[in-house]
């Protein structure tokens, strides 16, 4: 299931022919995914690419969920060089028409196989990636959480390689994914745009896929902040209108750096004395953390713990979001558009 021989370019595949790459970290949705799609994926893919994406691998993957795809696993590894390097690692390897990408925290529905088969067939000339349909199960007997509400955004969200096929040379000729962005977070749309920007259209077929809510820790939503900077490489290279294009949501930057300017003002203004002016600057950060805090904990299931975490989070997202932002400009300074170099 590991390595072998270089797939041959030159063999005839059926049009509507499939492999399969998803990159992964060795969690143990894993075996979830691989359960589902063995159960689900007939007509089978050519092959299943497990990018194994572990900075130091340890012991191999367990892929005893693939059942009887397992004899068309192969294994690759990366290293840590994250998801978008990952699937490039796949695509280079894939010799079937179609690449599907799928994450390993996905599991796809029992008629994926035969949707993704009528997806295919049915994809025009001009179009370079067919969409699954995603669904985020959320807790029928509560509210969701702040991590549970974004996640469930993966529903609305357009192009995403949870579960994306893509014409495998299209892809490949672009350059596949801009490994700058170094988590799983943009780099999907950033290749959305590349290929309609070439004159290719993308749509969203029949097939769906679920897409589990991962457990995370109550700290995931600081983390996530990190995407502030990969925002900045999306605005370098496609642009400021590239929010509406990728048909992503603008989320609350300006309010952090509202947020963060008052606050430095506070600190400021009171190290020199002018305590009336730094009262107002340190009311204003209070008003605007507080309506941050607010807009996540009201639709939540405001619990005791889920309060706590909200307002603790809340003070500390504004500055570092910015943070973030901030770095990105100055890492991705006078980036050009991904031309497929590593």
């Amino acid at each position: 299931m590991t390595g072998g021989p270089a797939p041959d370019t030159e063999r005839p595949y059926p049009a509507e022919a499939y492999s399969v790459v998803i990159p992964t970290i060795g969690r143990p949705c894993l075996d979830d995914c691989l359960r589902a799609l063995a159960e689900a994926a007939q007509p089978p893919p050519h092959e299943v690419f497990l990018v194994d994406d572990r900075p130091h691998p340890g012991a191999p993957l367990d892929v005893s969920g693939a059942g009887p795809l397992a004899g068309r696993v192969r294994i690759l590894a990366t290293h840590g060089r994250g998801p978008a390097a990952a699937r490039n690692a796949g695509l280079r390897e894939v010799a079937a028409p179609w690449v599907v990408f799928l994450d390993d925290d996905v599991r796809v529905a029992p008629d994926w196989g035969s949707r993704l088969a009528d997806d295919l067939a049915g994809a025009g000339p001009g179009t370079a990636g067919v969409q699954g349909r995603l669904t985020v199960p959320l807790p029928a007997d509560r509210r969701p959480t702040d991590w549970e509400r974004c996640t469930a955004g993966l529903e609305e969200a357009a192009w995403a390689t949870a579960d994306m096929a893509y014409r495998t040379r299209t892809v490949r000729a672009s350059g596949g994914f801009d490994e700058r962005f170094p988590r799983a977070f943009r780099e999907d749309a950033d290749l959305a745009l590349r290929m309609m920007d070439e004159g290719w259209t993308l749509t969203r077929g029949s097939r769906s896929t679920l897409h589990p809510v991962r457990p995370a820790d109550r700290w995931v939503s600081v983390r996530v902040q990190r995407g502030n900077a990969d925002d900045v490489l999306m605005s370098r290279v496609h642009g400021p209108g590239w929010w509406s294009r990728a048909h992503a949501p603008r989320g609350r930057l300006p309010g952090h750096a509202a947020i963060t300017v008052a606050g430095l003002a506070a600190a400021g203004l009171t190290l020199a004395g002018r305590r009336r002016a730094a009262g107002v600057a340190a009311g204003l950060w209070a008003l605007g953390t507080a309506e941050f805090a607010w807009a996540r904990i009201a639709p939540g299931p405001r619990t005791a713990a889920e309060i706590t975490t909200m307002i603790g989070t809340s003070l500390v997202i504004p500055p570092l979001a910015v943070r973030h932002w901030a770095a990105g400009h100055l890492r991705h300074r006078g980036a050009a558009p991904w031309g497929g170099r590593s």
